[in-house]
This record gives structure tokens, C-alpha cells and sequence, in this order.
């Protein structure tokens, strides 16, 4: 026998469910303020510096080039070559302590201010402003019909985020080609397959995440703000929302009593929610959308200011501070715990004896190659010699000349010239012979050593090992 109730429900139709939100384009409101005039100041930096470094002239070349086509990664007066891959290494070593050390006492302060994501993001922010107008006017044209005012308009905004975009492609190629060959094959179009790609690539990419994606690559693809939550604590600046001065929330007019109208100072205005980027309402409390910008910090104190509010209302602090109701200098104080003290000397132990290696680094490197087909061979005069191949490295940026010696054997001396010349930043290899007595050592393999040392320089000394082999 079926129960009614059953067969009830059976009579309903499925309810589809959908296991993705459906994506609402944000519209931010542009704010004015400390943060956001600090924001604008460091796009303008980092951007001065990625457009305009690959510029610079020096020595005759391009200061800063990872010439791939060389396999050399010119750094002004330094030069980098692939045996120097371990500088790689510790560099971006030294790049994750850094972050990790920024994180656990400011929290995502890189996101909000210097991310490329976030950067370029703000970038073509600015001109969808300066071309569509401010959030009202946006959400307004977006909503209306396509009028030939509407398609001018998002004509030209496409337009010059593809012309930025082309030239960011452009420049990020440009420090791996030449950019002056790279100029001049594009102005000439002879412009190669390679460099065509990854320049368009770059550009496509740019476009897409900061005229399209935006805030989804932070929420949905940038690892970043999965795992920040191991590397934040207690202390951690944040931006936060104070709970305990904002509610209970509402709207209001100015001057008005909030004891008897049992109200907090939040006024319920939704700009907090309006300035943000990825559009949440930090008065949920800390979410791993939140870049750190502090655009809601910027837009709370301007209400506050017109409420006559005290401002912070939203504010950068930490968990410990307002629970216990910290001031500034508490706050401070509260950051050297040992978590960050640890960072700070593992940081600073890094970077010493990355920076020690790097000053001391010889200006020259020699590889020593035994000719391996002919083991040893009897001279006229009765001596055993040996033949190496001396493969010389010059990585500074004029010529030098070095002179060769040989040790380890009583007896042992070169047949053949003492001093090489190496051209500038170049490799050289040089065939040298070199003998000792019969008697002068043991059957078999001998240790011997090579001396280089440069004719101009006394401290540019370079012992490398090598096997002599008497019959």
C-alpha cells in the first residue's frame, strides 16, 4: 500500500541545482584616500619601472636583459650565466621569505598594492573610467541599448586596453630579446615567429584577466588565497570591521542620538561593499576574497567625516587588538613575536650570505677537460705529457688575459704558451699540453692542479683539480 505522502512527493518535479553562483559583474566605485592615493603611487612606481628599465643604456648594451639567444642575463654590471643558476635559486628563496614575512604581519598587502594582477587590474580600471564614467554611468550604459554613443564608447575602452596590452607584451619580450632588434623588426615587420607568439600571448593574457576576469583570478585562481590563512595569526594586520562601535546598524540622519536610537555607527550605506574590488562586505568578517587593499577603509571614513564620526570604523588591526581593545603602540609592539623574529633572521642570514657569495664571486670560470682518446704519450726529450682542452669563461665586460700554471708533480710544467687572452663577456677554449718526468709520480691516475690567475689582477685567482696519467 503507497503512502500518500509518497506519492505527493513523487508528483513534484526535480528542482535542478546549480553547484556554481552565477558570476555578477562588479562594478567598483572609485574612492579617493590615503590608501588609494598610496595604491596609485606604487602603480605609477612599479610601472615606471617595468616600462622604462628595459630602456636604459649600459656599456653599450641594454642594462637589464635575459638574452636568451646568448644564454647571458645582464643585470647592469653583473652578468649571469646558466652556471649561475643557483643566484636563481636563492633569489626566489629570498622572494617566498619575503612574501611569507609580509604576510604574517601586514597579511595580503602584496595582493592589494603590488600584485600584477591587482596592478594591471587598477590600470584598466582607470581608462574604463575615464571613458565610460564613474560606477552609476557604468551600470547605465550597460543596462541600456546598444546606441551608437554605447558601441563608441566601449569601442574605445576595448580599443586602448588592447593598444596597453600589445605594449605590455611588447616590453615583457623586450627583456629577453633586445628590445632595440625587437623595435626595429617590428617597425620593419620582420618580426619572428617566436617573439610574434609570446608577444601576443602576453597581451592576450593581459587583456583577459584585467579587463575580463578581474576579481575571479583572485578568487577563484591565484593559490594565494587558499593557503594564506597557515600564514596569518592573531596578530596579523588585517582589515577589519569593528562590530562593536558599527552595530547595530542602520540608517540615520546627522546628529543623531545613537544611544536612543539604539544604533551603532555603521550607517548601513553599502559603500564598503561598492569600493571593493571583489566585491564582498568586509563586515562579514576576514574572507579569503580580500585582497587588502583598504578601498572600504578609504570609503568608511569618508562617511564617517560626514557623519562626524570618529573615522576606523573599518580599519587595519588585528584580531588580539580588537578583541582586547588594543592601541597603535600595542599593536607595534605585538608584532615582534617570535614567528616574525624568525622570518627576519632567516631572511637576513639569506640575503648576507647570498649578498657575501655575490661580492666575492670571480669574474671568471675555467672548466679543465682531459683528453680522454689519448690517455698519456711519450715527448722526444722522454717526459709523459698529457692533453687538455681549457674551457675559459671571461664574464666581465672587457678582455682580460690570464696566466696558466701547473702543480701537484715534481717536474711538471706546460709545453705550450702560459698566458690566454679572453675576449669580453665570451668563451674560449684553449688546447694545452702539458709534461712531467716518468718518474714523478705513480702508475695511473696523478692529482694535479691548475692556476689561473689574471695579469691585472692579483685577487682573480682560480685552482681547479685535474688527473695526470703516467703509463
Amino acid at each position: 500500500m503507497t503512502d500518500s505522502n509518497d506519492t505527493a512527493l513523487a508528483a513534484v518535479p526535480p528542482v535542478p541545482v546549480s553547484l556554481y553562483e552565477k558570476h555578477k559583474k562588479i562594478y567598483a566605485r572609485r574612492v579617493r584616500g590615503g590608501f588609494d592615493n598610496g595604491r596609485i603611487a606604487l602603480v605609477l612606481l612599479t610601472q615606471a619601472l617595468f616600462y622604462g628599465a628595459l630602456w636604459l643604456p649600459w656599456n653599450g648594451r641594454q642594462a637589464i636583459l635575459f638574452h636568451l639567444v646568448e644564454r647571458k642575463f645582464y643585470l647592469f654590471g653583473l652578468i649571469l650565466w646558466p652556471q649561475d643558476v643557483i643566484y636563481l635559486a636563492v633569489l626566489l628563496i629570498i622572494s617566498a621569505y619575503a612574501l611569507f614575512l609580509v604576510t604574517a604581519i601586514a597579511g595580503r598587502l602584496f595582493c592589494g598594492y603590488a600584485c600584477p594582477q591587482t596592478v594591471y587590474t587598477e590600470i584598466f580600471m582607470w581608462i574604463e573610467n575615464a571613458v565610460e564614467g564613474d560606477r552609476n554611468a557604468r551600470m547605465k550604459l550597460d543596462r541600456g541599448p546598444l546606441t551608437p554613443d554605447k558601441l563608441r564608447k566601449k569601442a574605445l575602452k576595448h580599443g586602448l586596453w588592447a593598444i596597453l596590452a600589445l605594449w605590455t607584451g611588447f616590453t615583457l619580450v623586450g627583456y629577453f630579446t633586445p628590445v632595440t632588434e625587437l623595435w626595429s623588426e617590428i617597425r620593419d615587420f620582420s618580426l619572428g615567429p617566436w617573439e610574434s607568439f609570446w608577444i601576443f600571448f602576453y597581451a592576450g593574457f593581459t587583456y583577459l584577466m584585467a579587463g575580463s576576469l578581474r576579481e575571479q583570478v583572485c578568487k577563484y585562481m591565484c593559490p594565494y588565497a587558499r593557503f594564506q590563512s597557515v600564514m596569518f595569526d592573531a596578530d596579523t594586520l588585517i582589515v577589519t570591521y569593528d562590530p562593536e562601535r558599527g552595530e547595530p546598524r542602520g540608517t540615520r540622519k546627522k546628529g543623531t542620538d545613537l544611544g536612543a536610537a539604539g544604533l551603532g555607527e555603521c550607517v548601513d550605506c553599502g559603500v564598503c561593499v561598492q569600493v571593493c574590488p571583489t566585491g564582498i562586505d568586509i563586515r562579514k568578517g576576514l574572507q579569503y576574497e580580500c585582497i587588502g587593499c583598504a578601498a572600504c577603509v578609504d570609503g568608511c571614513d569618508q562617511i564617517m567625516d560626514k557623519m562626524s564620526y570618529p573615522r576606523g570604523l573599518i580599519r587595519y588591526s588585528t584580531e588580539n587588538a580588537m578583541r582586547d581593545h588594543l592601541d597603535g603602540k600595542d599593536i607595534v609592539a605585538h608584532i615582534l613575536r617570535p614567528r616574525i623574529l624568525l622570518y627576519t633572521a632567516i631572511l637576513a642570514l639569506i640575503v648576507g650570505i647570498a649578498g657575501w657569495f655575490l661580492a666575492h664571486r670571480l669574474p671568471v670560470k675555467v672548466d679543465v677537460i682531459r683528453d680522454r682518446a689519448t690517455l698519456a704519450r711519450e715527448a722526444d726529450d722522454g717526459s709523459i705529457e698529457n692533453v687538455y682542452t681549457l674551457q675559459f669563461m671571461n664574464t666581465a665586460e672587457r678582455p682580460r688575459r690570464y696566466r696558466i700554471a701547473v702543480t701537484g708533480l715534481d717536474g711538471l710544467r706546460l709545453a705550450g704558451a702560459d698566458e690566454v687572452e679572453v675576449p669580453a663577456a665570451s668563451v674560449r677554449a684553449v688546447l694545452t699540453t702539458v709534461q712531467a718526468p716518468p718518474e714523478s709520480g705513480k702508475k695511473g691516475a696523478n692529482p694535479i692542479h691548475f692556476e689561473i690567475q689574471a695579469t691585472d689582477d692579483a685577487n682573480i685567482l682560480l685552482r681547479e683539480k685535474a688527473s695526470f696519467m703516467l703509463p
